[in-house]
């Protein structure tokens, strides 16, 4: 029987209730609510005409559209009804070239909105899909992306709603940009048969030609935007091991790499006047904001903070930029600099003062050897009072990165007394292309061994109880926290929380959405090619040998994860009489957004963990 139609057991232990801490309280001056109400300003874009910025902001249960002037104030609202988005799934808003209209994607649709006020108008209300608008220099279209069966083409689209495909359905087009003069679009084209790899593509609006700038099987080539003077693609590739900078002449077809330093080049941002390329340099799991110049390659990193900058764009007059910032002690907030005196001036402020009070840590940056030697890079959050117990805290993706960024929970359990321990296994991006791709083909397998030598190393390094040892993830990290009960014949680890995780790799493929079809397709092959390294990293398979009691945790609206991969997981458990709490959240999908939600799963996650690590 399904446990959809059981709400009652979502909250249980196996087949008793699950047990209440009321012994246990929040550190000093910590709570749950406090943990739950900081919100996040972000997707920022400034106007063409460099007066506001329009961006998005999740807080109240939305992640509705706001504007707000380049000098500051309170912002306005602009949507009542955008309902929350995890911010790494949401594309920014769009203005248009005269500062009037504001372009967003909900629901599956673009939709045009005065920047001044008023009801926004659906521009794709014939079709679903339809995502990234951008806008052509006219000011009368805009480009987007639809989804089409098996494939991604990009269309042109006039504000009165009527679209024109101007890519062939061939595989996945994406990332649109315009030249300056509206002759051409710049976009990124993958081949269904090289999902590992992607080009650089022009196709000229006039004739309808398309040419090919880059061609290089198994590498990705990504992110191309035009020069001002509309001569020149900046775009980044991996081929060299790291995302690079790249600038190739449209009209000679010459190529020349910009940077190589052996870091991952992103956000790029051309200055108004094509001499400086403004982007942001991950140093280590540290996003840095820099500037490049053109002509001599040389970078200047132009805000000394370290921690994790992103949605860098300039203001007209080439002298002022804005970024959002955020590090392990500051929430996300939106920034402008004058580039002339490099001072920086907040535009939003995310932080409440009861949280300022608190005493916040920065983890520290380490690298450990795994099995067969490999380094994993990780951050390690260190309690000033430690009370003997940690946690693994492995990230989604796979190819995603733990970097110095604002993370409340992590905070939280640390006031708490918890070291935490958030490894970059292998298949984390931010470490070169080898790195990223050493899980190929080993989902599960040796992904799980960098995560359990961790509890080994915070053993003998940092004097943890090994006894006292959890681990915690979501989506893909939820997967390893699976995998890392079910594969460790040393049964290392004291419990383990697996939010919206897979457990069975076979069943995902054949349940899960077409992005992960492509992700398992790219990294693990077909199972009908590849079946024993699909069984081989199914924790599902092995749900006998786990020994650690487990909270599960799905939302089950999820897109990504099939929910049914909880019910899978949570049916094997019972049969093998396992200990095991199940969650479900019938309002959330790949994430827990809603506020009620968010403090529901703090407190079962809280008390969970301190049942077997206190």
């Amino acid at each position: 029987m399904s446990l959809f139609n059981e709400p009652m057991e979502r909250a249980r232990r196996n087949r008793w209730p699950s047990f209440p801490r009321p012994d246990n309280k929040p550190p000093t001056g910590w709570s749950h609510q406090l943990v739950t109400t900081i919100g996040r300003p972000r997707s920022h874009a400034p106007a063409p005409d460099g007066s506001r910025i329009a961006f998005f902001w999740d807080r109240d249960d939305s992640s509705d559209l706001y504007v707000q002037s380049i000098r500051g104030g309170w912002p306005e609202r602009l949507t009542i009804d955008r309902e929350p988005l995890p911010y790494w799934f949401d594309d920014a808003p769009q203005w248009s070239p005269d500062s009037h209209w504001i372009a967003y994607t909900q629901r599956g649709h673009v939709w045009l909105l005065d920047s001044s006020g008023g009801q926004p108008l659906n521009l794709t209300r014939y079709s679903t899909g339809a995502a990234s608008p951008r806008w052509m220099p006219d000011g009368d279209r805009l480009l987007l992306t639809v989804d089409q069966d098996l494939y991604t083409n990009i269309l042109s689209i006039d504000r009165g709603g009527w679209p024109s495909p101007i890519t062939p359905l061939t595989g996945r087009d994406f990332s649109p940009e315009a030249a300056p003069d509206g002759s051409r679009v710049t976009y990124v084209h993958r081949c269904l048969d090289d999902l590992s790899g992607s080009d650089i593509m022009v196709l000229d609006l006039i004739n309808g030609t398309r040419r090919c700038l880059t061609t290089t099987p198994g590498r990705n080539n990504v992110s191309p935007h035009w020069s001002p003077d509309g001569r020149t693609i900046a775009f980044t590739s991996d081929r060299s091991g790291f995302y690079e900078l790249y600038l190739t002449n449209t009209d000679s077809g010459v190529e020349h790499q910009i940077t190589q330093g052996g870091q991952d080049i992103n956000d790029v941002a051309w200055s108004p006047d094509g001499s400086r390329i403004l982007c942001t340099i991950n140093q280590s799991g540290a996003l840095c904001l820099g500037i490049i110049d053109v002509a001599s390659a040389r970078i200047e990193l132009i805000h000394p903070a370290g921690g994790f900058h992103a949605q860098c764009h300039w203001l007209p007059d080439g002298q002022s930029i804005t970024f959002e910032w955020e590090d392990p002690q500051h929430p996300p907030d939106i920034y402008t600099m004058d580039l002339r005196n490099h001072q920086v001036t907040q535009l939003t402020f995310s932080m409440p003062p009861a949280l300022a009070s608190l005493d916040l840590v920065c983890p520290e940056h380490l690298m450990y050897p795994s099995f067969d030697g490999l380094m994993i890079p990780s951050f390690i959050y260190r309690p000033k009072a430690p009370n003997g117990g940690a946690v693994i805290y492995p990230h989604g993706g796979p190819t995603a990165q733990y970097t110095l960024e604002w993370d409340i929970w992590a905070q939280y359990m640390v006031a708490k007394g918890y070291t935490i321990l958030a490894p970059n296994f292998r298949g984390s991006s931010g470490y070169g292309t080898d790195f990223e791709r050493a899980n190929y083909g080993v989902w599960g397998v040796d992904d799980t061994k960098d995560c359990l030598l961790g509890a080994d190393y915070l053993t003998m390094k940092w004097n943890i109880d090994p006894m006292r040892i959890g681990i915690f993830g979501g989506s893909y990290g939820g997967y390893l926290t699976i995998c890392a009960l079910a594969f460790d014949p040393l049964h290392r680890l004291a419990c383990g929380v697996s939010k919206y995780g897979d457990c069975n790799l076979l069943t995902s493929w054949a349940m899960c959405d077409r992005s992960g079809h492509e992700d398992l397709y790219r990294m693990m092959g077909h199972p009908s090619t590849n079946k024993e390294a699909y069984l081989a990293g199914s924790p599902i398979n092995k749900v006998d040998s786990i020994e650690a009691p487990i909270l599960i945790v799905h939302g089950l609206n999820d897109p990504y994860v099939p929910p049914l991969q909880s019910e899978e997981l949570v049916d094997a458990l019972r049969r093998e009489d396992k200990v095991f709490e199940y969650i479900t959240y019938p309002d959330e999908g790949h994430g827990i957004l809603r506020r009620k939600n968010q403090l529901d799963f703090i407190q079962r996650m809280e008390r969970f963990i301190d049942w077997y690590l206190l």
